[in-house]
């Protein structure tokens, strides 16, 4: 059947298992927005096309498929790139498509031309710009490949609008082979043997759980191996939710801002074995003192991350879910020593000792809205968070326990990412609470997505952790620049429950204690969509604090 290259667009995406995609049209895209208009596709038109890439990027991260957004050229392909990052550095499958000027215009400086593959070379796995119509529909199928296969991560595909309008008989390819691009599912390099050799002769071994743990679905695997080998667990950011919090063999998260149990375990541990984790410094400190006594296993999916940050004694290369299984085969035939009541019992003593804690009386504390949330909620809502001392908090007192129900920007740390990456998991679950815990000053990076959240009634509540502060940036002038506040006061702001309501949102404020309740439960029981303006002591900081670069046994407070 002839199709023009816009129809062959939207039947890809189609046959790809798409169903919803984020964008802002544009004159590059005009082709592929009019065939969009007679689609059965659905299309949630965004305020700014950074909120397109980070809804797409909340909808992948809570289905675990790959989200599609779209913009048209220069200006609105380059408004995607912040989104773009955030989802290369943590690793989330995304296809965004981008409109071009006409093919033989490329190159003269065209009105509104740029060359976005040159400007996200960087930022992406791989991409595209199609410059013959024959090869649109093997380059929407490559895309989708690579993006959600091995490491997932962002691809992009710039598409010239003489290319949209163009036609050519299209048939569906169900098979595609990348040139110099190869995964196998069930590849695994190194040997599972010699590491539950090594976790066999270990007397005080922690496992790391990274967002690989989520990103390959292993959360079952991990389980079952800690309890087999009766092995503690901490998580990093990106792995909240990965393990169960509430299980006695859970720590919680560790690092800059872990808890001080979780840090103290790693730095008396004498095998740590890292199991889908890259190493971040806000996870090691200072990497030549992490956890120094300690033999050291690292299980990733890239080679490339073996070893890169801090040197191991064994890597195993490969999915995180096949390694784990083929380890718990291999235990159920030859078994290993797990008897490490010594060292359950002083990771006991650790918790016991350093309990996570914050003072409850007198102005609203953060932490206890946040606490609320999470225990109103009885932990099944999905959290997306922005970026700042909320944040944190968010990831200490929301005990995430289901995987893909806690997303963030780890990698980047991008403030307006929150927001828009709710709209995207709401669209993906109608049906499920999806809170977005945000600073104020996160929520104004992209607050003109309440009008997406209100235009398709989508019933996301925006919890605004309100001190006045660039929270986080404040704390280390506190701590590290003998307060000096240099640009970091925000009180100066708009009366967020007015802006809500601008935008046919409701819009509600919160001063005090007693009131919290109340106004979430009200919030989850009215199904539209919300902002509570949480105002909270403006001196409250984020402890423990590990300062940057130091090791993770020197923490200031909790």
């Amino acid at each position: 059947m002839i199709k023009t290259g816009a129809e062959i667009l939207i039947e890809c995406l189609k046959n790809e298992g798409v169903d919803i995609v984020f964008g802002y049209p544009g004159g590059q895209v005009i082709p592929l927005y009019d065939k969009l208009y007679d689609s059965d596709l659905r299309h949630i038109l965004v305020r700014h096309e950074q909120g397109a890439a980070h809804a797409a990027d909340g909808y992948a991260r809570v289905t675990g498929k790959v989200g599609v957004c779209i913009a048209t050229s220069g200006p609105g392909a380059t408004n995607l790139v912040t989104g773009i990052a955030t989802a290369y550095m943590d690793s989330i499958p995304i296809v965004a498509i981008t409109g071009q000027v006409k093919s033989h215009l490329l190159g003269k400086d065209s009105f509104q031309e740029a060359d976005i593959v040159g400007i996200t070379m960087p930022i992406v796995k791989h991409s595209y710009i199609v410059k013959d119509i024959k090869e649109l529909a093997a380059t929407v199928k490559e895309a989708f490949y690579i993006a959600r296969t091995g490491r997932p991560g962002p691809v992009i595909i710039d598409v010239p609008s003489d290319i949209q309008l163009s036609s050519i008989e299209y048939s569906p390819l169900t098979e595609i082979k990348v040139k110099g691009y190869c995964y196998d599912d069930n590849f695994i390099n190194g040997n599972v043997d010699e590491m539950l050799d090594l976790i066999g002769k270990a007397q005080r071994p922690i496992i790391a759980a990274g967002g690989g743990i989520i990103a390959s679905g292993a959360h079952n695997e991990l389980l079952e191996f800690a309890e087999k080998l009766n092995i503690p667990v901490v998580t990093t950011l990106m792995a909240v939710g990965a393990f169960d919090t509430d299980h006695p063999l859970c720590l919680g998260m560790l690092g800059m801002h872990g808890t001080r149990y979780a840090n103290y375990a790693v730095c008396q541990c004498d095998l740590f074995i890292a199991i889908g984790m890259r190493f971040d410094d806000r996870v090691t400190g200072d990497p030549g003192q992490f956890a120094k006594d300690a033999k050291k296993i690292q299980i990733d999916i890239d080679d490339a991350e073996i070893g890169k940050i801090v040197p191991v004694d064994m890597g195993i290369v490969g999915d995180a879910a096949k390694i784990l299984g083929e380890a718990l085969k291999r235990l159920s035939c030859n078994p290993v020593n797990s008897d490490r009541r010594d060292w359950i019992n002083r990771v006991r003593e650790l918790r016991e000792e350093y309990p996570l804690k914050f003072e409850e009386s007198g102005t609203l504390k953060p932490q206890y809205v946040i606490k609320r949330i999470y225990e109103l909620t009885e932990g099944k809502a999905i959290i997306t968070t922005d970026v700042g001392e909320h944040q944190m908090w968010a990831a200490q007192y929301n005990k995430s326990k289901i995987q893909r129900s806690f997303l963030t920007s780890g990698g980047l740390g991008t403030m307006g990412y929150g927001f828009p990456a709710a709209i995207g998991a709401q669209a993906a679950f109608p049906g499920k609470t999806v809170i977005c815990i945000s600073g104020d000053g996160s929520f104004q990076m992209n607050s003109q997505e309440l009008m997406t959240a209100v235009r398709y009634n989508l019933p996301v509540i925006i919890a605004i952790v309100n001190n006045g502060y660039l929270g986080m940036v404040r704390q280390w002038q506190e701590l590290l620049y003998n307060e000096r506040y240099s640009e970091t006061d925000i009180k100066e702001q708009p009366d967020f429950v007015k802006l809500a309501e601008a935008y046919g949102a409701v819009g509600m404020r919160v001063t005090k204690k007693e009131e919290v309740d109340d106004c979430i439960l009200k919030a989850i029981n009215l199904r539209k969509t919300i902002l509570i303006d949480f105002v909270v002591d403006r001196f409250e900081n984020v402890y423990p604090f590990v300062p940057a670069g130091s090791t993770l046994d020197n923490m200031i407070g909790g």
